[in-house]
């Protein structure tokens, strides 16, 4: 067994642990949705303070409730649509507060470049997230990318415990963006073999009729 393979078993455990204490609890999922949308303003706060190694460990124990609120809900047979929902919603709420956490931070000891790089990681954030709704409009599933939430929570931890937030903002400016047009063009290539697909008997029909 790998020691990555080790770590991962052991914290699995820990997580399991958890989930089964949580179901046995009877708390609704939504509400460890919710409690977790309260840690990460409590995170935006301490990165407004510029308490950023603070404010990263609280994000930790705000990613705990993000893993176990789906478990619990299959564990406990409380998977509804509205859940799905409720937590999409919750997730983007608690990206965003963290990142205007930053831009207050960064207005206030007027560092103007970072705010505005701030607000470029913000928008990439927000449009990863619209463009994979809007493609499953269109198309069955639009999972790809660089930069999903996951990556991208663990990289402000990463940057708000090491104090590399600069470093992070850049990469997390490039990637999220660069998740978009890879989103784009999957929507696009997947769009016109569904189109093509559709067309395509009828074009057949009409060769036939010849």
């Amino acid at each position: 067994m790998t020691v990555t393979r080790g770590i991962g078993l052991f914290f699995g455990r820990i997580i399991s642990a958890i989930v089964s204490a949580l179901a046995l609890s009877r708390v609704h999922p939504n509400v460890l949705t919710f409690l977790g949308l309260l840690i990460n303003i409590w995170a935006a706060f301490l990165f407004a303070a510029g308490k950023f190694t603070t404010g990263g460990i609280v994000l930790i124990g705000a990613g705990l409730f993000d893993m176990v609120d789906g478990r619990v809900a299959r564990e406990t047979n409380q998977v509804t649509r509205f859940g799905g929902f409720f937590d999409s919603v919750v997730d983007r709420y608690s990206d965003l507060g963290v990142l205007i956490g930053m831009l207050v931070y960064y207005a206030s000891i007027n560092r103007f470049f970072y705010v505005v790089l701030t607000a470029i990681v913000m928008t990439g954030t927000v449009l990863i997230s619209y463009t994979r709704a809007r493609a499953e409009n269109t198309i069955p599933r639009c999972k790809v990318g660089f930069l999903e939430r996951p990556e991208r929570v663990v990289l402000i931890i990463i940057g708000a415990l090491f104090n590399r937030m600069a470093q992070v903002l850049w990469v997390s400016a490039i990637l999220s963006n660069i998740t978009v047009i890879q989103r784009m063009l999957y929507t696009w290539w997947e769009a016109s073999q569904l189109e093509e697909a559709q067309l395509r008997p009828a074009r057949e029909t009409t060769d036939l009729r010849r």
